[in-house]
């Protein structure tokens, strides 16, 4: 073990075996992207929605059903499912009218998720692979089955291709023209993360050059709830409250997570914006060593957080925070942080130096979309350097030694001060049937800052409809008010080569220094066309 370790950490110094995190795009409750969704998280907002009697009645749900005191009338609602940018993807409204909602939003959150890592699919060097699964059909199963002259229209063939986990990945690879492995992953609530972990291993042994990885889940209809029962896994008030005395289980939500993903030393040469690295990853399976098929395992767990920790070449007592898979259940959590703390204690006997997290308190429980969202958070937080709370933290859980442990949890946001190592983190997601996984995230090498470059710059923009384009150049506006320092002629060049030239153009001229949004929004109209 002690030769491996040594390896690996040679290996590691060279670069050899890092994963860059390029890009990110999603939607979860409350949040539409990262800038967002990282505002929620550090403020220690729940995005869980209550709903009205009249809310679900309207939406199907009868009055006995609303009158159980055991029906909990929350859930984690994703904004704004029935919109889709059919034609971008070039779609007819027919076949985007059969399509389940977690493939459509998919599509638009992989598309955002490369214009985040600057490239436009048509322009990438090489191969691009993609690794994600979904859950949820609940669509298809309300609104085109049940709908005779749509199903007539579509046909049985069609609408299993429309609607099946089996052709999330590979339509995306279609629509995108992405031409490397296009795999979909199928492992329960673990899905998002054991993604991640398989596209970070096709890049690492040179499958492919650029991947695409996550998880979605759509659950139609958005407007719900669910009937609560003593000793279950779903919370009885519809808040998740991980580690804590009063934690009684999860609440389901819906959500997509796409991360793109480039060996570390192809984006440092390509200058692409490295967000966070991939130290190590690693995937199990508790096998039968646990009570039930659905139970969560101390072994299994312990081991693939042992292994991803070896492989990542890094001691323990370093990573300062692991967002956890932290389902607030009875069984849950106490078996998660005895997992941690026997993985842990292998090489360190300290107590409560690393803080846990379970984005779970904020968004609900996201199913296949959950390990890759708590990824994104993990990435945002080493990248911005604060831990963000966990929501509705009062007091521990008496069931758990946090004392003895490595662990506390994070009941406030936290400046993440390191003892001269970089900020690293631990992901864990388990999906029920026991598929365990473990990621390292770390903190992004420094970047050397812009050359100088010239004093005028050309700020350009392009969209399918001149709305399309009016609408970008106000986001633009927006993006460079919020963000002074941002420096002009690096917006300008990736707006130039990382975005794709639709039919509708603007142009603005700036001048280093002047205000770029007042520009952009019309104030010298002879400089904009």
């Amino acid at each position: 073990m002690t030769e491996q370790h040594d390896l690996d950490t040679a290996q590691h110094e060279g670069g050899e075996w890092d994963v860059a995190v390029i890009g990110v795009g999603l939607r979860v409750p409350g949040a539409d992207d990262a800038e967002t969704f990282w505002r929620n998280l550090r403020e220690g907002r729940e995005s869980i929605t209550f709903f009205s009697d009249d809310e679900l009645r309207a939406a199907g749900y009868p009055d006995e059903v609303l009158a159980n005191p055991s029906f909990v009338k929350a859930t984690g609602k994703l904004a704004d499912v029935e919109h889709f940018d059919a034609a971008f993807f070039g779609y007819s409204p027919r076949e985007a009218e059969t399509l389940e909602p977690s493939h459509r939003i998919f599509l638009e959150c992989a598309w955002e998720a490369l214009e985040d890592a600057g490239w436009d699919p048509a322009q990438i060097p090489g191969a691009v692979a993609v690794f994600a699964g979904a859950s949820g059909t609940g669509y298809t199963q309300l609104h085109v089955r049940g709908n005779p002259q749509v199903m007539a229209a579509t046909g049985e063939f069609q609408l299993k291709l429309n609607s099946h986990a089996d052709f999330l990945a590979t339509r995306a690879a279609y629509k995108l023209d992405l031409r490397g492995p296009a795999i979909s992953v199928q492992t329960g609530c673990s899905t998002g993360l054991v993604a991640l972990h398989l596209a970070a291993q096709g890049l690492l042994r040179g499958e492919f050059d650029v991947a695409l990885a996550g998880g979605a889940n759509v659950q139609v209809p958005t407007v719900g709830g669910y009937m609560y029962a003593p000793g279950s896994i779903l919370s009885p008030d519809g808040h998740c409250r991980p580690f804590d005395a009063k934690s009684g289980g999860a609440i389901g939500g819906n959500g997509i997570g796409v991360v793109v993903l480039k060996r570390l030393a192809d984006a440092l040469r390509d200058g692409d914006p490295v967000r966070a690295v991939i130290r190590g990853s690693a995937v199990n399976n508790d096998g039968a060593a646990k009570v039930a098929f659905s139970a969560p395992g101390v072994e299994g767990q312990a081991a693939v957080i042992s292994e991803a920790l070896a492989l990542a070449g890094v001691e323990p007592d370093t990573v300062d925070y692991v967002e956890t898979h932290g389902t607030a259940t009875e069984l849950g959590d106490v078996i998660e942080v005895a997992a941690l703390t026997r993985a842990y204690r292998a090489s360190t006997e300290r107590t409560g130096f690393c803080a846990l997290g379970s984005v779970k308190s904020n968004v609900g429980h996201l199913d296949t979309a959950a390990g890759v969202t708590g990824f994104i958070k993990a990435v945002l937080a080493v990248e911005k350097g604060e831990i963000p709370p966990v929501v509705h933290f009062t007091a521990p859980n008496p069931r758990i030694d946090f004392a003895s442990s490595p662990f506390f949890v994070a009941d406030r946001l936290i400046p993440w001060e390191t003892d001269g190592h970089p900020r690293r983190a631990g992901v864990s997601s388990f999906g029920i049937g026991g598929t365990n996984a473990h990621i390292i995230v770390e903190e992004a090498p420094a970047r050397a800052p812009s050359g100088p470059s010239r004093p005028w710059q050309l700020v350009t923009l392009s969209a399918r409809s001149g709305a399309a384009t009016q609408e970008a150049a106000q986001r633009l506006a927006e993006h460079l008010e919020q963000n002074p320092d941002l420096p002009l002629a690096d917006a300008a060049f990736t707006l130039r080569e990382g975005r794709r030239a639709f039919p509708h153009r603007r142009i603005a001229i700036v001048r280093q220094g002047e205000d770029a949004a007042a520009v952009l929004r019309g104030a010298i109209p002879e400089r904009v066309a």
